[in-house]
């Protein structure tokens, strides 16, 4: 969140007040690492209209980025929504992603995303290194022209989606 974001004022908006001492009890949450607000404590605030307040959809979108980073800030176990995978699952759905071809454009190489693909299947069944949240997201691929390739974007978002699964594990 940035936090020397200048809000506009607008003729009837939120109570300034109200809204600056959130955003500071929201930065030292934040930056701080005391858990006394929680991103439900951001959902449930309520403000005061008044006459030259801060501008209200200025203020909501930049609650919901708060509320975005606390919840990514919060340890595991109080991250809401975000239930236990299981391993039987997580291969299975490993091995049964699909991606596009690259087509004309560059892509990751085949070779190289399936290789890195087996290996975490392969340490989540035991029988090499299980591989970390971390390590998914560090992982890089060779890029390919005219050889076999998936799409890019394909790629990426799905290992997004696995190092989020691999932390609920």
């Amino acid at each position: 969140m940035k936090t020397e974001t200048r809000l506009p004022v607008a003729l009837r908006g939120y109570d300034r007040a109200q809204v600056d001492t959130l955003l500071e009890r929201i930065t030292a949450t934040l930056h701080y690492g005391r858990w006394g607000l929680t991103a439900e404590h951001v959902r449930a605030t309520r403000f005061d209209i008044v006459l030259r307040g801060y501008d209200q959809r200025a203020v909501d979108d930049l609650l919901q980025e708060a509320i975005r980073e606390l919840q990514a800030a919060a340890p595991l176990g109080r991250r809401p929504g975000r239930p236990r995978v299981h391993s039987g699952w997580l291969i299975s759905w490993i091995q049964n992603v699909r991606f596009s071809g690259a087509g004309v454009r560059a892509g990751y190489d085949v070779r190289d995303v399936d290789g890195f693909l087996d290996r975490v299947v392969a340490g989540l069944r035991g029988i090499a290194p299980p591989l970390t949240a971390r390590d998914v997201r560090e992982s890089a691929f060779r890029t390919v022209r005219l050889g076999p390739g998936y799409d890019e974007g394909e790629v990426d978002r799905f290992l997004v989606q696995l190092a989020g699964a691999l932390e609920r594990r």
